[in-house]
This record gives C-alpha cells, structure tokens and sequence, in this order.
C-alpha cells in the first residue's frame, strides 16, 4: 500500500453494455477517471458489475476493454493497490486480472481498517435477500460443474449469450428501482445482521444502482455508490470523512 493518499471506491461501470450512454465513451470516461485520481490514490476498490458480461475461458478472455485494462495494469505497475471484487455480472473470473493486470481480486465481502475506521465491503447480490428463486440462480451461476459445462461452449456462443442475458436484466432494459426504505432493502438488513456480530462504522456496497447514504441507528453509514451506466458516482475515503462525488 502506498503512503499518504486517498482511497477511491465505485462500482457498476457496466463496461460493455449497449444501454444508457455509448459503451465506448463509458469506457473512455472510466479510464479518464482513473488516471485523473491517481496521483492522490492510495488505494482503489472497483466493487462489482466493472463489466456488464465477463467470461473468462482457461485460454480466452473476451474481446474489448483494452484501455481500461491498460490503464489498471499501468495503476498497479505504479504500486497502487486495484482491488477487484465481483458482481452478479461478471463472477466469471478466473486468474487473467490477478496474472496480466495486478489486480487484487475478491469473491465475496471483506472487512477492512482504513485510518482506525472500520469498512465492510461488497457488491452485494444476494447478501440479505429473502428471495429463493434469486438465491437459486446465483447458486447455478457459482456452481463449478455447471461453469466448467458452460465453458465447453465456443466463445462465440458462450459469450454472445452472456450479453444477450444482459441485456434482458432491468439494467439492460433501462428499469431502476427505487430506493425501498430501511426495512425492505436486502443490504440494510444485512448490515444490520453483521452489526449484531461486529462494530462497523461504514458499509459501502455497489448493486442497487442508486446513489445513497443511509444512517443506521447506532451510528454506521450505508453507502450505496451508484453506477456509470448513465453518470459517474464514487465515494472517497480521505483519512478523515468519507464524501460522495459525480463524474459528468
């Protein structure tokens, strides 16, 4: 980890995806973003759905995203710290980040110290939510004898249908929901539940594609950063206060 600095966080760049804003100019903003926060970055966390459909075979990694590759590779050839956690949309990783891109990557979520606070971070699908039929297919998308019979298919046809899924998701089709209330929203009642066993002070997840911080009784924050699909929101740590901030 670098000395002094800052600490980005932001999630959903959907890089990839053909709705909302043009996917190349998303890609290129991402990339502007992240050159321009690193000469005060000193850590940056990327929580999930970073491509709208990843797919990743032992030998072939999907066509695109050359400059947002090459500029992570670029940040952590620099010794910034990319740490990569995956989403419902691209779980499908297997060692091409880590081995060619020196990302730090994450399964699933993680609890960490920044300046004697403490963080617990995730993308946060299926975390807190009572829905089986959801819990159901996250489980056929994490199960290894199923991935490893999707990944016999041709990358042509492995990948293509992977967007075409997409593309059928409310993302996809434009739908956002609204943000629930406290006692409705999958990740407030998870944050309540790791409450009970640990003293947080902020959870910080991606996923809802909303643009919120929501105050919990006892004092911890819930942070919910949005998405770039349309505009560009992120939260920065700056050793003191955690703020919000919108690329235009």
């Amino acid at each position: 980890m670098k000395g002094p600095g800052k600490i980005f966080f932001a999630s959903d760049f959907h890089l990839g995806l053909r709705t909302g804003s043009d996917p190349l100019d998303r890609e290129r903003k991402v990339v502007s973003w992240l050159n321009g926060i690193a000469p005060e970055a000193k850590e940056i966390y990327l929580l999930g759905d970073i491509f709208d459909f990843w797919w990743e075979y032992k030998l072939v990694v999907p066509k695109g995203f050359t400059r947002f590759l090459g500029t992570v590779a670029a940040l952590t050839d620099a010794g910034i710290p990319v740490h990569f956690f995956t989403g419902n949309h691209d779980m499908w990783v297997r060692n091409y980040f880590t081995d060619e891109c020196g990302v730090i990557s994450h399964t699933g979520p993680l609890t960490a110290d920044f300046d004697g606070k403490k963080f617990h971070l995730a993308h946060g699908e299926g975390l807190g939510s009572t829905n089986t039929l959801y819990s159901i297919l996250l489980w056929i998308f994490r199960n290894k004898a199923l991935r490893r019979a999707y990944s016999a298919l041709h990358p042509s046809v492995g990948v293509g249908f992977g967007h075409s899924w997409s593309l059928n998701s409310r993302l996809g089709k434009g739908i956002k929901l609204d943000y629930l209330g406290e006692d409705k929203e999958d990740l407030i009642r998870y944050a309540k539940s790791v409450l009970a066993a640990e003293k947080i002070d902020y959870f910080i997840f991606g996923h809802r594609h909303l643009e919120m911080n929501i105050k919990l009784a006892g004092g911890a924050e819930v942070i919910f950063l949005g998405d770039w699909v349309m505009d560009g929101s992120y939260a920065v740590w700056d050793g003191n206060d955690l703020g919000f901030f919108r690329v235009h």
